[in-house]
């Protein structure tokens, strides 16, 4: 294992790296062209946009897979922030970066001086050099927080643009239960389907969760998720030619409302299989999930290594109330952050829900992630096209979160979202929500000043 020193690089090697900063900390990537900005906000993974092609965040952890990169694509970036905004990296422990290989070989270390008054550290960067790839150590500190270096990176960091006062309006009462879900299609079911499903509903028995059924559509989008890995030796939940977990369930003609995913391998049997899910407490999250109603399993063998490769897709099926269900608990959870701050809460407003709703709509059947549509429309262009006249509007947006209190965390964490939850001046508010594309979900809010 090669010990960097700032400036100091190393070769990688092929295949998939796992990078890891382990302590309080916030481990964000931006994935920049040989100019050094991003092509757009997709290319900025923190925790609340946990995933892009080619990356993934997942706590501590940025997996990255060079050749699936965004075309273009010719570095990336690795940035840490306090978990808590408010407390600058010299009161924290000294962060640590490791690069392991795609079995978990150390490959490089690098420990940075130790900053002091900085609230950012660019901390390393991955970066392309004629065929192959690799990693510099930086040890950057930077004193305009994770905002101004995504800003410095060419990520757009929406505010709050000009219109005329609007009128206070509500939205229909919620039903005091969800409405039950529509059955699952048929699925065939083998004996290894079988097992599996015997094993999770058992685990979800103990939970008190009620059992999942089978369905056909996300089981056969599960398993040609699983068929796509194994055929390239590589767990991603995007395949080399862009067609992510998420295509392909809306290929095979489900549309859920709420969603969670198991990307494996190693477990050779369902029991292995499940018990694995079952050790880690992020893993074990759906199996006791009372939310998710339908589940699909996908077992594949890689054809020269012998691996196996799982994918699991459990769902509920989208319906209009459970849509009018999730915004409104994004609404409670954004009010409950107002309340705790003394600030009065946000009323719901159905044009800039009508406004939300479409932007998580287009981001999903477009294929994009940012405030800024392909048209170059804002989000107070947005607000105005669907009937409102507030003078002041601003919008959040974030990708990859599971539920309403995962999103609404992400938000208050980060310095420019959780300005919007807060500010004084807005009165009103709209929530959008859709699933598909590459990251799964897509989530928005639409701010007013009266």
């Amino acid at each position: 294992m090669g010990e960097l020193v700032p400036g100091g690089n190393q070769a990688l090697p092929d295949g998939a790296l796992t990078i890891r900063v382990p302590g309080p900390f916030d481990l964000s990537a931006l994935i920049t062209g040989e100019d050094g900005k991003v092509a757009g906000d997709g290319d900025f993974v923190f925790f609340n946009q946990p995933t892009a092609p080619g990356a993934r965040l997942d706590g501590d952890t940025v997996t990255l897979r060079p050749g699936a990169l965004r075309p273009g694509a010719a570095r990336v970036t690795l940035v840490v922030s306090p978990a808590d905004p408010g407390t600058p990296l010299g009161r924290l422990p000294a962060p640590v970066l490791s690069v392991l290989d795609e079995r978990g070989s150390p490959l490089a270390r690098f420990a940075p001086p130790r900053p002091a008054r900085e609230t950012v550290l660019l901390l390393a960067e991955v970066y392309r050099r004629g065929g192959g790839w690799k990693v510099r150590a930086i040890g950057q500190g930077y004193a305009d927080g994770l905002a101004g270096v995504a800003r410095d990176f060419g990520v757009d960091v929406a505010d709050d643009g000009a219109a005329a006062p609007a009128s206070p309006a509500s939205v229909p009462p919620m039903p005091l239960a969800p409405p039950a879900p529509p059955p699952a299609a048929p699925a065939p079911v083998d004996g290894a389907s079988r097992q599996a499903l015997d094993a999770v509903n058992a685990a979800r028995a103990r939970a008190g969760a009620a059992p999942v059924a089978l369905d056909g559509r996300l089981t056969a989008a599960a398993e040609a998720h699983a068929r796509e890995m194994a055929a390239h030796g590589a767990l991603a939940l995007e395949s080399p030619d862009g067609t992510s977990l998420f295509h392909r369930i809306a290929a095979h003609g489900y549309r859920p409302l709420t969603i969670a995913e198991h990307i494996v391998s190693g477990p050779r049997t369902p029991r292995e299989f499940v018990d694995y899910c079952l050790e880690g407490a992020e893993r074990r999250g759906p199996f006791h999930d009372p939310a998710l109603v339908h589940l699909g399993i996908g077992r594949a063998d890689g054809p020269t290594t012998g691996d196996v490769y799982w994918t699991a897709v459990w769902a509920r099926p989208f319906t209009p109330d459970g849509l009018l269900r999730l915004a409104s608990e994004v609404i409670a959870l954004t009010n409950a952050e107002r309340a705790a701050a003394r600030l009065a809460p946000l009323a719901p407003d159905p044009r800039l829900t009508a406004a939300s709703q479409a932007h998580s709509d287009d981001m999903v059947a477009r294929d994009f992630y940012s405030h800024t549509g392909p048209e170059g429309h804002q989000p107070w262009d947005r607000a105005r096209a669907a009937g409102a006249t507030h003078r002041g509007i601003g919008e959040n947006i974030a990708c990859g979160q599971r539920s309403p209190e995962e999103v609404v965390r992400g938000w208050m964490n980060s310095p420019g979202h959780r300005a919007n939850i807060l500010k004084p001046d807005f009165t009103h508010i709209g929530v959008g929500h859709a699933t598909g594309s590459r990251a799964g979900t897509y989530w928005t809010q639409v701010f007013g000043a009266v």
